[in-house]
């Protein structure tokens, strides 16, 4: 049975196939750990369930220490289970006993039941998976929420348009900082964490952006009450386009919100292909400055290529790094410094394209 959710964040429950139009929907769960100087990132998907084409199945995805990454395929959507009315899902591979009715197993069933798979909720988030060249991974870990869109009320990320079929995809934020206990075994080494902070988000819709950008970071340096959200891209609007960017911070128990269409937001981005992410955003007397870099690797640019759902499944077709250069300053207008901060553990992304050079917008 399921525990009723700490957050009851908008878009949380499973969206599900509501038309014969093509539908996924995906999750993304993340960890800091600030004495490793690592983080994890797992990312779930389901496309077109039950419906036998070419798209259906669904995907557990891993990004871990040093912007490696570990995925598994698991095409037999009949395995998935997720709960309309809060956040919980979960997938299993074929060969698992399967509980009848599908859906949440205690932590200790999970264990002993599922060979391959996952379940996550606002309060936990369990799995194992392997790849094609034998990496395993396995995580267990509890999930204290804090905040998720807002203070008081956990709102909508997108606004009221987001209830509608107006925005392609949409995106939520469930959870912009939370604290993390348990463990990750990556490829045959075990970390534990208590208190680690934590992050979570989901889309749904027919495919992700046509071109994407994304900078998120809660493990500040000095200032472990901050949470960084931001994003944009060229997204789908009835039957047109248009290139729309956010951010969100959360500081010392206030909300500090730049969401465009308000009238009184302006958000200016340059943006590169990969490696360099600047964003300046004003709204209601506050300016809002983030940079992100993704120093460059040993044998190329930095970070890695990962999955996510496009119009024909799910594809390479976006770049990320867990181990961004972030810093931010946020001020009044004309007036003080409120805060100043950076860390070395940014989550990076850009996405789609064609990406010709410079992105502004």
């Amino acid at each position: 049975m399921l525990p009723p959710p700490i957050l009851k964040t908008r878009h949380a429950g499973y969206h599900g196939p509501g038309s014969p139009q093509r539908f996924f929907e995906g999750w993304y769960y993340r960890i800091s750990l600030p004495t490793e100087g690592e983080s994890f990132a797992f990312m779930y998907s389901i496309e077109d369930p039950g419906r036998e084409k070419s798209t259906s199945g669904g995907f557990a995805q891993v990004l871990g220490p040093q912007d490696e990454r570990v995925y598994q395929l698991f095409p037999d959507t009949k395995q998935f289970w997720a709960s309309k009315q809060q956040l919980a899902l979960g997938h299993w591979h074929e060969g698992t006993e399967t509980p009848s009715p599908l859906g949440y197993l205690p932590p200790e069933r999970f264990d002993k039941t599922v060979l391959w798979g996952y379940q996550a909720t606002d309060q936990i988030n369990q799995g194992m998976i392997h790849d094609a060249q034998g990496n395993i991974v396995r995580w267990h870990y509890r999930i204290e929420p804090e905040y998720g869109w807002g203070l008081e009320r956990n709102l909508a990320t997108m606004g009221l348009f987001s209830y509608l079929p107006v925005f392609e995809p949409g995106w939520q934020i469930l959870m912009n900082r939370g604290l993390a206990t348990g463990w990750v075994e990556w490829k045959g080494q075990r970390y534990e964490f208590s208190g680690a902070p934590a992050y979570g988000e989901k889309n749904w819709g027919g495919a992700f952006p046509k071109k994407w950008f994304w900078v998120q970071a809660n493990a500040f340096d000095r200032e472990p009450d901050l949470a960084l959200i931001s994003g944009g891209g060229i997204r789908g609007v009835l039957w047109g386009e248009e290139s729309i960017a956010m951010a969100g911070l959360h500081y010392r128990g206030k909300f500090y919100e730049f969401m465009p269409p308000k009238g009184e937001t302006e958000i200016h981005c340059a943006i590169q292909p990969w490696g360099s992410w600047q964003i300046e955003a004003e709204c209601r007397g506050y300016r809002l400055e983030i940079e992100g870099t993704s120093p460059a690797g040993p044998a190329g640019p930095g970070g890695i290529e990962l999955l996510a759902p496009t119009l024909e499944g799910p594809r390479f077709v976006c770049r990320d790094s867990l181990l961004g250069n972030v810093s931010l300053k946020l001020s009044r207008l004309r007036g003080r410094v409120l805060v100043e901060a950076q860390t070395n553990l940014g989550g990076l992304e850009t996405g789609g394209g064609p990406w010709n050079g410079l992105w502004k917008f």
